[in-house]
């Protein structure tokens, strides 16, 4: 398969509709034209950093999911008249080439915003250059609760569920099912997986007999994580947080069933994904495991008649047709991307980096049709964490099944 390294989306003209109707009912009142880095009077340019290669490429799609929206846009109209030209390159979820490539947005294409940017390590290592810099680091696509620092980083806000809390709702998940539990944890060895470890163990410490018995770490240039589901079943766990990439998520599933080992297994929204994570693993092994939605999966049936899931079909075959619709980052790739459209409709003519982070800071129960029902999106200047609440699905092996109320990670 060609990896994608680079890019530009180029269209036309006025007026522009997000998952079946008008983004915005009316124009923003104009005002006189102020333009920061990227933009003109028929254009706006944007930039991304994507893992299109390397071990976390399954991620990919998601960058060619913004692509497709970004194209949609633009030939419907563009935003506010202006054609937005998407550059998105790839870093191979390799931190050194995020901030080469970043640099190079910032510094040589002269983006006036990035959008959308994948990865916890990889924007933590471009963090304080987006801010000494003062360029905005739009909704990245990450679930770190650092992001949510409107006071020491006011350059970056973050969009999905933050990791801490899903890791609270996990282990209240698991202590409702089997108070004593105890409880093994998989984990990247970085701020990622080190903020669901934490949300897990700040829940599980409060009361009860419940513990972690081990949270055992991979990196990603690892091989498999065998040896690490083999050591948290011989350490007697019961209970397992499955909280890797797709890549591991899928090898963990899949030793789990073949050293006959049955745990209450919570795999994290990271990894959910039935086309990259549950069909390698094998759907017969993923049986009864549980997780955390906020955006509709497309494998579920109850959303064939809803009006935001066949917009997102007929988006998928127009303009990304080789996408796969089984495939739930599909599904965030054109949701982040409707949020940063948004953004750029409030902001009218004055386009600049601040006024982008002003409008950024300023959502009210802004809906995309593809979240569930009940959440919207919202922010303020001191609430950087837009998407806050998630529902719990179970694998029944074919799809997965929501149950349960809408859920926030707070420990109660």
């Amino acid at each position: 398969m060609k990896h994608l390294t680079r890019r530009r989306i180029l269209a036309a003209a006025p007026a522009v509709l997000a998952f079946g109707g008008p983004l915005l009912s009316a124009r923003p009142a104009r005002a006189a034209k102020k333009y920061g880095p990227g933009v003109t009077d028929t254009t706006i340019k944007i930039g991304n950093t994507c893992f299109y290669s390397g071990p976390a490429s399954s991620y990919g799609t998601i960058g060619r999911a913004m692509a497709a929206y970004y194209k949609m846009v633009n030939e419907q109209g563009g935003v506010n008249g202006r054609k937005i030209e998407f550059i998105s390159y790839d870093d191979a979820y390799s931190p050194p080439k995020t901030v080469e490539m970043t640099r190079k947005m910032v510094e040589e294409d002269h983006v006036l915003l990035d959008a959308g940017p994948l990865g916890t390590p990889t924007n933590s290592a471009i963090w304080h250059y987006m801010n000494q810099n003062k360029v905005p680091q739009l909704f990245v696509s990450t679930g770190a609760s650092k992001w949510d620092d409107p006071k020491g980083h006011p350059w970056t806000i973050g969009w999905q569920p933050n990791y801490h809390g899903e890791g609270i709702i996990y282990a209240n998940y698991i202590l409702k099912q089997k108070p004593d539990a105890k409880i093994g944890v998989l984990y990247q060895d970085d701020d990622f997986g080190k903020d669901y470890l934490r949300g897990i163990t700040d829940r599980v410490g409060t009361k009860g007999p419940a513990k972690v018995a081990l949270a055992a770490s991979y990196e990603t240039t690892d091989a498999t994580v065998d040896s690490q589901i083999i050591a948290i079943k011989a350490a007697g766990c019961d209970a397992f947080v499955n909280t890797a990439i797709p890549k591991f998520a899928a090898q963990a599933i899949k030793k789990a069933a073949q050293i006959e080992w049955k745990p209450i297994h919570v795999l994290s929204s990271i990894g959910q994904s039935v086309a990259v994570t549950l069909k390698p693993a094998g759907l017969e092994n993923s049986v009864g495991i549980v997780t955390d939605f906020y955006l509709k999966d497309p494998t579920d049936p109850q959303w064939k008649d809803d009006a935001g899931y066949k917009w997102w079909v007929a988006f998928m075959g127009k303009y990304y047709p080789n996408g796969d619709k089984t495939d739930v980052n599909n599904v965030y790739g054109p949701s982040n991307a409707a949020t940063v459209v948004q953004v750029l409709k409030q902001c009218g003519d004055e386009l600049t980096r601040e006024n982008v982070m002003r409008q950024a800071a300023n959502l009210h129960n802004f809906q995309v049709p593809m979240l569930l029902p009940g959440i919207t999106i919202n922010t303020t200047p001191t609430d950087f964490a837009p998407v806050k609440q998630v529902r719990m699905a179970r694998f029944s092996g074919q799809r997965w099944e929501l149950f349960g109320p809408l859920l926030t990670g707070e420990i109660g």
